[in-house]
Formats: structure tokens, C-alpha cells, sequence
């Protein structure tokens, strides 16, 4: 039997979540999966999520872990309820967000599939099980895992964490991206080259467009909150748990620091970013060197006045009382649950509010309806008008765009046989695929959900 490799992508295709990719070696009978994401954005997403897995996950040796957004790691408990009793490779920080994140994700789908007479997809013993066979391993450490491959962890850049995953076995090296970091990072070390991967497994989505640069970014929110504070209205932030919301904390102090903004009542709403800012404030190794000499010189760049951190129900009830001009960052990212959609009740219709998107935003969430000019949306059976301004910037994003997309596979278009692009709406990854081939003369390629892939 020849020693080829086969790669089958079962998930993260023509989407941008559900990531879930499997590498395997016949000739050595082993098995290993390259996360195991939750599908958002879609109608029926707990029938989606809880289809069965399109292979046998007690066939599976190993799970290697890109990093710990719930897209990458959200159906980890559900592949051992279904048989997984293999072993979990990720970096420290992704092991310590994803058990927060996984934990909250218990939580959540318990109550949609209360509301709509289902079981749960999981529960915490699944979680349980998972964090009891999850191992960590640092960057830049070799790690030979059976099976005849080994893994080497580079910096991704893009959240706290972060990992591009090479794989080596017989020769050959399988660079898994996962996402790629938006460098230079606010406070994020930049996504480290590759420049001898044979095949390539990478993220694309922002494959078709480009963000506005950091200087322009930093202006345009300036701009943002300077006139909602004037218009004497709240302005919400839905934002991720994990990065987004760290670099909104920062971005805010610098603002309040400088005299730029007044300081008006700020309020973290998301107990799951609460935590995660502490993760953050202890791993400021892993932060750049502008950040790490900031908070040298005695800067708390998390912390400022008028900040409150609002943990409990009760406390974030009591928001509403605070008079505008006020700020909330609150959950989630793409307004599809979390408490940020109480506020999109009180302030959608106000028109001196604003709503800033500051990433991407997936089909069928009500942030994509918000970032598609919905004058009407729906929260919880209630149909809200939309009269708030709404504001979009994409430099806040964590991801490459497309120019910096190509500019990282430049670096190793002389060793690579073929790049399959994922993690990305068609249009996108379609757009990034041709790309690579007009630019860098590379075989790029828009995978198919389920085909084996031999890899010569």
C-alpha cells in the first residue's frame, strides 16, 4: 500500500464556521481531525450541529485544535458523546478559553433546545471528558503524536492563542491556517511565515475584499464614538468574547487616556469576555511589543474610568437606568444571542443610537441583517424598527484580507503542490482561489464537503 496521505473536508466549506477536517494515513491505519467547529448562522442550526459526523469518530486518534473560537471547537463535546476517546492537542491559552467557552456553550444550547422541545446537543460531562483528554504544547515545539506524524505550532496572530498547525508525516508537511491573524494586531503578535508547507489547508474569509488599514480604523471609530456621545445615544457593540472585545477595551482606554473622548459610562456585558480578559491579563507575553512596553510603563490597557463590568443579570438590568450617552459591548459578535440583543430591543429604534459591526457577520445572523440595510428585524418573535445608525468596520476584523491572504501564501508557492481554500463563503473562497492562481501560479483549489482528497 503506497504511504499516501488522504484529506477529507467535512465541514467549513462554502461557510466560514464548522470547521472540521480530517487527515489521515491508511498505510498506518491512524486517523486525526483538524478541529471540530460549530455550523452558525443557519436555519435548524441544532439539527445541523447534531447530524452524526461523516465518519466514525471512535475511528479518530487525535483532535489538533487551531484555536479557541466556537466555530473551531464547538462540537468537541459531541464527538465524544458520539465515541471519540482520542486525545486533544492545542495550544495553552486555546485550552484555557476553549473549557470557558465550551462551558458557556452548555449553557446556550440547552435553552434554544429548551425552546424548541429538542435534547441538547451535549452536556457537561461531554465538556467533562474533553477537557480531561485535552493535552497542551507550546509554540515551536515539535510533538510526534502516532502514527508516523508530528505537529509544530506556529503563531497565527489572530487571537490569544492561536495556532497554524503543521503536520509532517513521511516527508511530507500539511499546513492547517486555521485563521489567520489581521497584522499588525492592536495587541497580538503577527502571524508568523511558512515557507515549506507541500499542501496547504487555509482560511478565506475575507478572500474578496480588503479592510480599511489600521490608521484609517482607528480614525473611523474615533469619529464613531465621538459623534454617538454628541447625538447623546448609546452606542452598542456587539463583540466576540475572545480578541474583539480586548481590543475595543484598548482602543477605548487610549481614547479616554488622550482626552479624545469624555468619559462617559462604559459597560462590558458578557461574563464569558469578562473572563476571558483575565486569560488575557495573565498571557501578556504573547502580546506585541508596543503593548507589553505600555503596560510596562504602568498602563492598565483593560481598565479605565466609567468602565463597569457588569457580571450578573441583575447588574446588567440596571444598565437600562444609566442615562446617554453610554457604551455597551456585549455578546455576541454577530447579535445571534447574548445579551447584546436586549439592547438592540431598547436601542434600534432610538435614531440618536448607533450599532458599530466591527468583524464579519454570517449569513442569517441579525448582525448580517443589520450590515444589509434590514429596516425591520426580528428578536425574539418581536418585530423591532431599525432607526439607529449602523456602522461597519471591517479593520477591527481578525482575519487577513485578501491581499494579505495571497501575500502569505507567496511565502511558499515554491513548495506547494496544492492550497485547498476553506473557511470562507463560496464567493469568497472562489474569488481567493483564483487569486492565488493568477498571482502566485499555485494549484488553488475550492474543496468539495466530503471528497478525499489523495495527497501524493
Amino acid at each position: 500500500m503506497k504511504n499516501n496521505l488522504a484529506l477529507t473536508l467535512y465541514g467549513g466549506v462554502g461557510s466560514v464556521t464548522g470547521a472540521n477536517f480530517l487527515l489521515e494515513s491508511e498505510a498506518d491505519n491512524f486517523r486525526l481531525l483538524v478541529d471540530c467547529g460549530l455550523i452558525q448562522g443557519v436555519k435548524n442550526s441544532i439539527e445541523e450541529n447534531s447530524k452524526p459526523f461523516g465518519y466514525e469518530p471512535a475511528t479518530i486518534k487525535v483532535l489538533l485544535i487551531t484555536h479557541a473560537h466556537l466555530d473551531h471547537v464547538g462540537r468537541i463535546p459531541k464527538l465524544f458523546k458520539d465515541g471519540f476517546s482520542g486525545v486533544i492537542y492545542s495550544t495553552p491559552a486555546t485550552k484555557e478559553m476553549a473549557e470557558l467557552i465550551l462551558r458557556d456553550s452548555v449553557r446556550i444550547l440547552s435553552e434554544k433546545a429548551k425552546e424548541e422541545g429538542k435534547e441538547p446537543m451535549y452536556s457537561t460531562e461531554h465538556v467533562d471528558a474533553a477537557m480531561f483528554a485535552w493535552q497542551t504544547v507550546k509554540y515551536h515545539t515539535e510533538k510526534d503524536i502516532g502514527g508516523g506524524f508530528s505537529i509544530y505550532m506556529k503563531d497565527a496572530g489572530h487571537i490569544l492563542g492561536s495556532a497554524m498547525i503543521e503536520i509532517t508525516h513521511s516527508g511530507k508537511k500539511v499546513v492547517f491556517t486555521g485563521d489567520l491573524g489581521n497584522s499588525p494586531s492592536p495587541l497580538l503578535r503577527d502571524t508568523e511565515e511558512v515557507n515549506d508547507a507541500d499542501y496547504m489547508v487555509m482560511e478565506s474569509v475575507y478572500g474578496d475584499r480588503n479592510h480599511e488599514d489600521r490608521d484609517q480604523r482607528r480614525e473611523k471609530f474615533k469619529r464613531i464614538v465621538q459623534d454617538s456621545i454628541k447625538r447623546g445615544g448609546a452606542l452598542l457593540i456587539p463583540a466576540f468574547s475572545i480578541e474583539r472585545t480586548q481590543i475595543l477595551l484598548h482602543e477605548i482606554n487610549d481614547l479616554v487616556e488622550s482626552g479624545a473622548i469624555p468619559e462617559v459610562p462604559v459597560f462590558l456585558d458578557s461574563p464569558l469576555a469578562i473572563k476571558v480578559t483575565r486569560i488575557y491579563k495573565d498571557r501578556q507575553a504573547q502580546f506585541n511589543k508596543g503593548v507589553r512596553d505600555e503596560i510596562a510603563s504602568g498602563d492598565d490597557i483593560f481598565n479605565f474610568p466609567n468602565l463597569t463590568l457588569t457580571e450578573t443579570r441583575e447588574e446588567s438590568k440596571k444598565i437600562n437606568n444609566v442615562p446617554n450617552p453610554k457604551i455597551i459591548i456585549a455578546g455576541s459578535g454577530m447579535s445571534s444571542g447574548g445579551r447584546i440583543i436586549y439592547h438592540e430591543e431598547r436601542y434600534l429604534p432610538d435614531p440618536n443610537s448607533t450599532v458599530i459591526l466591527p468583524g464579519y457577520q454570517a449569513v442569517g445572523t441579525r448582525g448580517r441583517h443589520l450590515d444589509e440595510g434590514l429596516k425591520i428585524i426580528d428578536i425574539k418573535g418581536r418585530k423591532i424598527q431599525v432607526k439607529a445608525r449602523i456602522e461597519k468596520i471591517t479593520g477591527f476584523s481578525g482575519h487577513k484580507d485578501s491581499e494579505h491572504l495571497v501575500e502569505f501564501v507567496a511565502d511558499t508557492k515554491d513548495t506547494v503542490k496544492k492550497v485547498f481554500v476553506a473557511m470562507g463563503e463560496t464567493k469568497a473562497s472562489l474569488f481567493l482561489v483564483q487569486r492565488l492562481r493568477d498571482y502566485l501560479e499555485v494549484d488553488a483549489i475550492h474543496p468539495e464537503v466530503g471528497k478525499k482528497y489523495i495527497l501524493e
